[in-house]
């Protein structure tokens, strides 16, 4: 089983970045999923898929890893890019598009 280390993405649904600065081991699946043929519902038989550890940094979530003989992969996190932005801009004569109600 590969362990994938890496921090989660900001909630898309919320402003804020709650549970962002945690590190995560998580195991990458090792069955396919299966479709039950009368409900419609996907299940699998591999239950490490249910697994999920946070960790404070990198380095711990690295240093389980290793003790408990495990493959890991770290997955980097992109840089985040802040685009400034100001309510005024919204009324500027040079704006690229127009602006209407």
């Amino acid at each position: 089983m590969t362990a994938l280390i890496f921090q989660p993405a900001k909630n898309a649904m919320q402003s804020g970045r709650a549970g962002t600065r945690n590190w995560v081991l998580k195991f990458e699946p090792s069955a396919r999923r299966n479709i039950d043929p009368l409900m419609g519902w996907t299940g699998t038989t591999d239950t490490s898929g249910q697994i999920t550890m946070k960790f404070n940094s990198c380095a711990e979530a690295e240093r389980f890893a290793k003790d408990h003989g495990l493959e890991y992969e770290i997955i980097a996190t992109a840089p985040r890019r802040r685009l400034s932005k100001s309510y005024s801009d919204n009324f500027r004569p040079d704006r690229r598009q127009s602006w209407t109600h």
